[in-house]
């Protein structure tokens, strides 16, 4: 049983069956499903079953998942740092964000990045806070960027931002730009926010929700919409408030096209958090850009959460830790 025995397994589960994980891996449908067959003479169970013609994974083949995931991360460390002992800063580095982060400061980012390192090939992609961590977690990330701590213990997470969330409204509601002193105020407003997924840490109605009950006032009228951009130009629109992160409406607060509500007694933030794979292997180019990372979110005053027994000391802080 090998790396590349493991890591066909992983494809023909992730891509839904042979012919996707044949495509995926650039070779033949027989040579995979060879593959297979052998790791599964190997094993002496199968690891997959066709049920109603798709490839499902048996039950042995769902117990393999989570070694199979750690063998194929530890072969690619493996990999990645045998390459850095002859190209210091060169080779591909892979960074999952949370969707809502893919904003203008990470466009700037990655540009400043690729300028510096140009024998670097960084790749993107987008995912809810949840899976930046599983796609790390399993090294199809080098690193993730997404909202609050993550606390597992096979991850090291770094917050290096927390952003405050403020009341946003159109430019013509009778509110904008004014002052009121309690968030009850604002409890006969439409309220906009993101629907509750499992996994997704964005301001969803939840959050917005849990910020009226703890003053003692029941639920809000709101509506789900699963887009920053949509929730922002309904905001403009007047339809109703939403509670956003400053950098999500800076521009449309300078252009007016949105306004802020001021409210006394709101204390909301949320934390921007950086992850990496606890023991993994960082080239230097992804070390590269983590301090890349670091500085343009301003993280001087960050902290880090890890497990006890993490060689790497914590970064100092004077930021408060808070739970979540």
């Amino acid at each position: 049983m090998d790396s590349d025995a493991l890591n066909t397994f992983l494809a023909v589960h992730r891509r839904g069956g042979i012919s996707n994980a044949a495509k995926f891996l650039h070779r033949s449908q027989p040579a995979i499903s060879r593959r297979i067959a052998l790791l599964e003479q190997d094993l002496g169970v199968p690891l997959f079953e066709r049920v109603a013609g798709r490839t499902l994974l048996s039950d042995a083949g769902r117990v393999l998942i989570p070694y199979a995931e750690r063998a194929v991360a530890a072969a690619q460390d493996a990999e990645q740092a045998i390459r850095a002992l002859t190209k210091q800063n060169a080779g591909p580095v892979s960074l999952a964000v949370t969707g809502t982060l893919a904003d203008s400061r990470l466009s700037k980012i990655m540009t400043g990045f690729a300028k510096e390192n140009p024998g670097v090939a960084l790749t993107l992609r987008t995912a809810t806070s949840a899976e930046v961590s599983g796609l790390v977690r399993r090294g199809e990330a080098t690193v993730g960027l997404r909202y609050n701590m993550d606390r597992s213990r096979d991850l090291d997470c770094e917050a290096v931002m927390t952003e405050t969330l403020q009341v946003v409204c159109a430019p013509d509601h009778p509110l904008a730009g004014k002052r009121v002193k309690r968030l009850a105020e604002l409890s006969g407003e439409r309220w906009i926010a993101f629907p509750e997924i499992p996994g997704r840490r964005e301001i969803a109605a939840a959050h917005v929700f849990a910020l009226f009950l703890t003053r003692g006032l029941g639920d809000v009228e709101w509506t789900a919409v699963d887009s920053l951009t949509a929730q922002k130009r309904l905001v403009e629109s007047g339809f109703g408030l939403a509670l956003l992160a400053e950098s999500h409406v800076a521009e449309e607060l300078r252009s007016a096209a949105i306004a802020a509500i001021p409210v006394g007694d709101l204390v909301a933030s949320h934390d921007i958090a950086v992850v990496t794979r606890r023991g993994g292997f960082l080239s230097l180019a992804a070390q590269h850009l983590l301090e890349a990372i670091r500085r343009h979110y301003g993280a001087t005053d960050a902290m880090t959460i890890r497990q006890p027994g993490k060689q790497r000391p914590a970064r100092k802080t004077i930021a408060r830790r808070r739970a979540r």
